[in-house]
């Protein structure tokens, strides 16, 4: 058995940290690559393309154009290519770090992910999940290695809009309950290990700190404020949820979540961890957890206004045919449907998410 752990060779946490990253930066050479979209470009990305310029860096502002595809890292590939960069910043959401990670590793450069939101655990992982050019899962990309900074300003999170950091906490929520499933079904971790008991101790530490400081951290972010809460949440959300998927392993969850990219129309206007959210709760379904764990959860997500029904998941209409789809996608075998405890088959699937849409349904009737 061979157990195997990866991180990110440093990460850094704190307010106005991308205006004092110049020390970490200029270790790995002075010709950079900025991409970002265009919005995070007007609320942070010019401003830290000017410290750059004034600490003596060249640097090429490429604007992402929202979808980690094969089509765009190409084009962005090209760029670095003809500017010869010698490291490539990631700075915004998921996608956009996925898709530097993925240009970073086509030309062996430094990876630098600067999320300005918490709401995902790419920054620090070694694979990229990449789509279609319309949106839907394609596969993941695994590489050697980790990027080598992780690069997190706490004071532009917390003046993001709070809807992000609850994605992210839905996110994490995951984490645990896809590393226990993968631990107790002695399949591979995302790195093609077993799992080590920091991976678990990781994983458990995500979830007890969602739990107790999520409700803190989102009164923090709504008055765009930094206090300990939101470190400690925005910490969970992508170092402790980061570590805990990768080298815990992802399972249903994240596979129900691909397995929704079947689907057209309302549903994607929804964020990734509201999908992941509604995943979560199929897998403890799935994994034959007992009704206090479940509904802990469930009571969790319903507090933070998350989707725990298919008519909040805008698919009231959707129909049989359509959610075998979803299970039959979830399924895969590109996908971690594979890594759960037993046989998972899409009629499991397809029963687990009607399942988890009625007891919601009661749950949420009993309540009023």
């Amino acid at each position: 058995m061979t157990k195997i752990f990866t991180s990110p060779s440093t990460y850094i946490q704190g307010e106005g940290e991308l205006f004092n990253s110049a020390q970490y930066l200029e270790k790995h050479g002075k010709s950079i690559l900025l991409l970002a979209d265009e919005s995070v470009l007007k609320i942070v990305g010019n401003k830290l393309n000017d410290y750059l310029l004034d600490n003596n860096f060249t640097v090429k502002i490429v604007v992402f154009n929202g979808e980690a595809s094969e089509l765009e890292i190409k084009r962005i590939s090209e760029i670095v290519q003809k500017e010869q960069s010698e490291i490539i910043i990631g700075l915004g959401g998921g996608k956009t770090i996925d898709t530097a990670k993925a240009v970073g590793d086509n030309f062996k450069i430094t990876v630098v992910s600067a999320p300005t939101i918490a709401s995902t655990d790419a920054p620090c992982s070694r694979l990229s999940v990449i789509y279609t050019d319309d949106g839907q899962f394609d596969h993941y990309r695994f590489y050697n290695e980790n990027p080598q900074i992780v690069l997190l300003d706490t004071k532009v999170i917390a003046g993001a809009p709070v809807a992000l950091l609850i994605s992210g906490i839905a996110d994490a929520l995951a984490t645990n309950v896809e590393a226990t499933d993968v631990r107790q079904a002695q399949t591979d971790n995302m790195v093609a290990g077993k799992q080590t008991l920091a991976a678990k101790a990781i994983g458990q530490a995500c979830e007890d700190t969602l739990f107790q400081y999520a409700q803190l951290a989102i009164a923090a972010n709504k008055a765009h404020v930094t206090t300990e809460a939101l470190n400690r949440v925005i910490e969970a959300n992508t170092l402790l949820s980061g570590l805990g998927f990768e080298s815990g392993g992802l399972a249903a969850a994240h596979a129900i979540h691909d397995g929704f990219t079947a689907l057209k129309g309302d549903i994607h206007k929804l964020s990734h961890g509201q999908k992941v959210a509604y995943g979560t709760l199929v897998e403890l379904i799935l994994n034959g957890s007992d009704y206090q764990r479940f509904e802990k959860f469930l009571k969790f997500d319903l507090e933070l206004g998350l989707p725990t029904t298919l008519a909040e998941m805008n698919l009231d209409q959707v129909s049989d045919e359509d959610l075998m789809k979803v299970a039959q996608q979830a399924c895969s075998k590109d996908d971690t449907m594979n890594r759960m405890p037993g046989t998972i088959t899409p009629n499991d699937v397809f029963a687990a998410i009607k399942a988890v849409d009625d007891y919601s349904r009661d749950y949420q009737a009993k309540k009023r």
